[in-house]
């Protein structure tokens, strides 16, 4: 039997419940966890989404979404308006509330990552994201 920490996927499962820790220790003062913060974070490089559409891309439960954005319209963060496009849909935009969040958070999340990361030098870093994003990016 091989040990866990020869199995690459429990040493992501690892880094990832770390990295899930330290974000929320940080994110707790403010009310929210890294689920409403990566909703922010996808709004943020969008014009709105429809909440179907963040349940899809996120990998979120959509009962979890409308959770997640029902406690950010109730912090200004994010709304809901009628979609243009279909007007039974809503579609979920941030607000400028929520923009100034997460630039406020900005430098915060980076000691986050710096802090999980603290082993690695800068190219090494480098080279995780980029195998990272080749792996996340996978359909």
């Amino acid at each position: 039997m091989r040990g866990l920490h020869a199995d690459t996927g429990y040493l992501l499962y690892r880094l990832g419940l770390r990295s899930g820790q330290l974000f929320n220790t940080f994110l707790q003062e403010s009310g929210l966890r890294l689920r409403h913060y990566a909703v922010l974070r996808f709004l943020a490089g969008s014009e709105g989404s429809l909440q179907r559409e963040l349940s899809a891309r996120l990998g979120y439960d959509p009962s979890a979404i409308v959770g997640l954005v029902d406690d950010l319209e109730r912090l200004g963060f994010a709304e809901r308006r009628p979609s243009p496009d279909d007007r039974r849909s809503r579609i979920v935009v941030l607000t400028g509330a929520g923009r100034a969040f997460l630039r406020d958070t900005d430098e915060a999340g980076q000691r986050v990552t710096n802090e999980l990361l603290i082993p690695l030098d800068p190219a090494e870093r480098a080279t995780l994201h980029a195998l990272l994003l080749r792996v996340a990016d996978r359909p």
